[in-house]
């Protein structure tokens, strides 16, 4: 203990100049007063020899900092005044109509709301309507009003029994199946049950009394619980699956439900905006993610992930994982600085030779990419939400809140910390050999994940000392349960089903005269030809059959007989075997997806399991096409 006091107490010095974020942004209502170190639940889940690794790691970062003899541009937080939050977060959410008088468009997301969720919606137009009349600004249209819109709106559709029965989960229609929440003692489980089809913040509502008597216990790696995702016929949504026009909505619902959720346990949730200041428009390292990714554009068009990025994590692996000490080891300062010049001039010149960056070197650079994005790879304005997990008193409502935040991540931050943590992840399959557990690689990676170039902030040692234990514990969860916390909860997708069958009802009234008019002009042959591939359509559904057409792979189209168990696995294979000869690839198999396409959504990407009869009957017209689906790895630079 007297040698983690020690170097807390040297890096507390050394951070007069260093980039570490500054939990005090954000403050519990339940637990006002306390300090964070008092509050936080993650503490004893780390051994003093991990915590050891986290000040060596920073003590590194330090000199690295001073090696490179810059002086770091401060990325200032604007503390948004009276009423900017609100209207901030109503647009972030969909929903600034609903204080700019244009409710009409609103209506459709409205009328989706769980209980909980209208009710942080209402809570925010309530906040900003009261400021905006205090500022003596323009009449605001009163929230009542607004909400008896929604119930005028969703009882044209459905008998009401009463106001509070509108504005309760309207998700039910697609909800046949929702099951009853099971409450078990986390503490005593290695293996749990978590619930994706119910809204977590209805979850928390019903729990609340129950959590608030709840305390983790220490726990090294092998005691963490494994989760079950839960079996869902109609297959389960990653992000990424899904189209851009759904996945909006997806964010949509997610800031909504996060709130509804920080709401309920009593956790103020804003996120903040950071004045822009000038910063590197070109280069690898210090560059805007967005624009990183232009410039990959230009050598490989579609990628995802930052090809420089994808590149160290290659060379690391072709090194292979079992050397001992990967990314604790760091490389020479010096050499590192060196290493990053020359990566700058020759990376997208392909002229670089990688044989002399050693595996130690290229795991210090990786660090230092992340480490030197202008802002954190979990955003600024998200952070303060990220660090307040730790103070959360339940594992469950920590990885539910940790899902609904990478949700709320935009794609590329998303996917880079997606390709990030499936490396460490790899990386800790070899651990008999590298001796790096879970808890080893996040103690190191935590304080790079979340300190970011040009944050400067002066905390005390106790808020320092929550800080490591935090982020550290943040980062394992990360780690360990990602393919959960990559999932679109059942109740999310749900409601974006929902939303699309309202809009398409709009849209189908608003198009109406103009599809009879264009139907009455059609060539009176091509009508008849139409109306009779119609009715073989027609017939064919109605015997349990689907046409699956691959039009950019190949002309051959499929007629599929719909079984109990046919899953959508069994159609690629189908596929395959069509192809015959011409059938591609083993090497590209896995980038080919089956696709949902159209009726109540956008586009889906099926992942293998998805029983097809059962997701026939939740959107009967919907098309089904397969296609190449992108990978983020698709480039080689020798």
């Amino acid at each position: 203990m007297v040698k983690m006091v020690t170097k807390l107490v040297h890096y507390l010095h050394l951070s007069r100049r260093c980039g570490q974020y500054n939990m005090n942004q954000m403050h519990s209502k339940n637990n006002m007063g306390k300090p964070y170190y008092e509050r936080s639940f993650s503490q004893d889940s780390l051994d003093e020899l991990s915590m050891d690794d986290y000040w060596n790691e920073v003590e590194h970062i330090q000199k690295t900092k001073e090696n490179v003899q810059e002086d770091p541009e401060e990325v200032f937080v604007k503390v948004p005044e009276e009423g900017e939050a609100e209207a901030e977060w109503l647009k972030d959410a969909g929903l600034l109509g609903l204080v700019s008088g244009d409710t009409h468009e609103n209506i459709t997301l409205l009328s989706t709301l769980t209980r909980t969720q209208a009710q942080a919606v209402q809570r925010r137009v309530e906040t900003f309507t009261m400021t905006m009349r205090k500022k003596n600004k323009q009449p605001i249209p009163d929230v009542r009003d607004i909400f008896s819109q929604q119930v005028s709106r969703t009882s044209e559709t459905a008998a009401a029994t009463s106001d509070e029965s509108e504005l309760d989960d309207t998700t039910e229609k697609l909800g046949d199946h929702l099951i009853s929440l099971e409450i078990k003692d986390e503490g005593t489980q290695p293996m749990a049950d978590i619930n994706l089809e119910i809204s977590y913040s209805e979850q928390a509502a019903n729990m609340k009394e129950k959590l608030s008597n709840v305390k983790l216990k220490g726990e090294d790696d092998a005691s963490l619980p494994n989760y079950r995702l839960p079996k869902d016929k109609t297959g389960t949504t990653k992000a990424g699956d899904l189209a851009p026009q759904d996945m909006k909505k997806v964010r949509s619902l997610a800031l909504i439900e996060m709130t509804a959720l920080y709401d309920t346990i009593g956790i103020d949730f804003k996120h903040h905006k950071a004045i822009k200041v000038k910063i590197k428009e070109t280069g690898l390292f210090g560059v805007p993610l967005s624009l990183l990714l232009e410039q990959d554009h230009k050598k490989v068009p579609g990628t995802k992930v930052p090809l420089v990025f994808q590149k160290l994590i290659s060379h690391i692996e072709e090194e292979g994982l079992n050397t001992e000490g990967i990314l604790r080891i760091p490389g020479l300062a010096s050499r590192i600085k060196s290493l990053c010049e020359e990566l700058e001039a020759k990376f997208y010149k392909g002229s670089l030779n990688w044989e002399n960056i050693h595996q130690h070197d290229a795991a210090s650079i990786l660090k230092l990419f992340v480490r030197e994005l202008p802002h954190p790879l979990v955003t600024l304005e998200y952070l303060d939400a990220f660090l307040a997990i730790q103070s959360l008193s339940s594992r469950k409502l920590q990885l539910q809140a940790l899902n609904l935040l990478v949700l709320l991540l935009p794609d590329q931050n998303r996917d880079t910390l997606k390709a990030l943590l499936e490396f460490l992840q790899r990386l800790i399959d070899n651990r008999e050999s590298n001796k790096m557990t879970l808890n080893n690689v996040s103690v190191i990676m935590a304080p790079n994940l979340f300190m970011f170039k040009g944050n400067c902030s002066k905390s005390s040692a106790k808020t320092q000392f929550a800080m490591a234990t935090g982020t550290s514990n943040i980062m394992r969860y990360l780690i360990k349960y990602q393919d959960l916390l990559w999932t679109v909860p059942k109740f999310i997708m749900n409601q974006v089903r929902q939303q699309n069958i309202e809009s398409h009802k709009k849209l189908s009234k608003e198009k109406a005269m103009k599809k009879l008019l264009k139907k009455m002009s059609y060539d009176k042959d091509k009508h008849d030809r139409n109306h009779t591939e119609r009715n073989l359509t027609d017939s064919a559904t109605l015997r349990g059959v689907i046409r699956v057409q691959a039009p950019s792979l190949s002309k051959v189209s499929m007629a599929i007989q719909l079984t109990e168990e046919l899953k959508a696995g069994d159609i690629l294979a189908r596929f395959q075997q069509c192809l015959g000869k011409n059938r591609l690839p083993e090497s590209s198999s896995k980038e080919v997806c089956l696709y949902e396409i159209g009726g109540n959504i956008g586009e889906r990407c099926l992942d293998d399991d998805t029983y097809m009869k059962d997701l026939y009957q939740l959107n009967p017209k919907a098309e089904w096409v397969i296609k190449p689906r992108c990978r983020w790895h698709c480039f080689n630079n020798t």
